[in-house]
């Protein structure tokens, strides 16, 4: 789409991106909103502090688009099914949707083996992480369709999963369910390509999120590794918007390829950094 005076390209088009109080997902809403969409911004945390989704919804406005705060625990499926009734009711279509909500356990699962964790661990990390992508895609499905996606305007679904999926990080339980998101995100690409709707998944590399800089700060450690939750939001982005779509639709693409490829900076200016575990298997 070309921009004119006075629009920006995602002006008009309707996003939802699931778990953007913080973190990757509201680096996501920011990026749509530099694009002029209008985001629904999900998570569980509401009011003005500084990790919540109305503090996103600002962030998001600042930057040119539209936000709308929906407090959603994406542990509920009723929650979920009440997020899209409100966008059917809204909107009556969507145009993208961000699968990103992800839950970490607390205690963080890291190190040990998975006895050493509890059971409940498998519902954070595989429910929250990946049923709820599913039954988010579910109910946002006829939503897409309601778009008319055509090939050269297709619409999207971005699957923000980690390298996770093909090698050991952190724990078991991590493990299965990135792997299980990412061949989600393949099979759901066969199924909606028909409909001209383009599924792909998202690789960051490590990522500076609120979470993790906490400890960073603890342990003082060199940050210049980590790429910015607002260049991953500009890259699942230009992901969504690339022209070919759905030539893609399937694939696991990286950040860092991404950012190489449409010239992505992050607020500092910088490209994304690489990954310096990539290719372990």
């Amino acid at each position: 789409m070309t921009e004119t005076a006075g629009t920006k390209p995602l002006a008009g088009k309707i996003a939802v991106v699931t778990g953007s109080s913080r973190g990757i997902g509201r680096g996501t809403a920011i990026a749509l909103g530099e694009q002029g969409a209008t985001v629904y911004v999900t998570g569980r945390t509401t009011g003005d502090g500084e990790l919540s989704i109305d503090t996103t919804v600002k962030m998001v406005e600042a930057a040119g688009g539209t936000g709308v705060a929906v407090q959603t625990d994406h542990g509920d499926d009723a929650q979920i099914e009440a997020l899209f009734a409100q966008v059917r009711a809204e909107q009556g279509k969507l145009d993208i949707l961000v699968n990103n909500v992800y839950k970490i356990p607390n205690p963080p699962a890291w190190g040990g083996g998975f006895w050493d964790h509890p059971v409940s661990i498998w519902d954070d990390q595989v429910g929250i992480g990946l049923r709820a992508h599913y039954v988010a895609s579910w109910h946002a499905a006829d939503l897409l369709f309601a778009a008319d996606p055509t090939p050269e305007s297709p619409g999207a679904v971005i699957n923000v999963s980690s390298p996770g999926g093909q090698s050991y990080h952190f724990s078991s339980s991590y493990g299965a369910g990135k792997a299980g998101l990412d061949r989600l995100g393949a099979d759901m690409a066969i199924e909606l390509k028909p409909k001209h709707v383009g599924c792909c998944t998202l690789y960051p590399g490590s990522v500076g999120t609120e979470f993790i800089m906490e400890h960073v700060d603890e342990r003082n450690t060199d940050t210049s590794h980590l790429q910015t939750p607002l260049v991953v939001g500009r890259a699942a982005v230009a992901l969504a918007t690339a022209p070919d779509l759905l030539e893609r639709s399937g694939r696991i693409e990286w950040v860092e390829d991404l950012g190489e490829e449409f010239d992505l900076r992050d607020e500092h200016g910088n490209r994304p950094p690489p990954y310096a575990r990539r290719g372990e298997s």
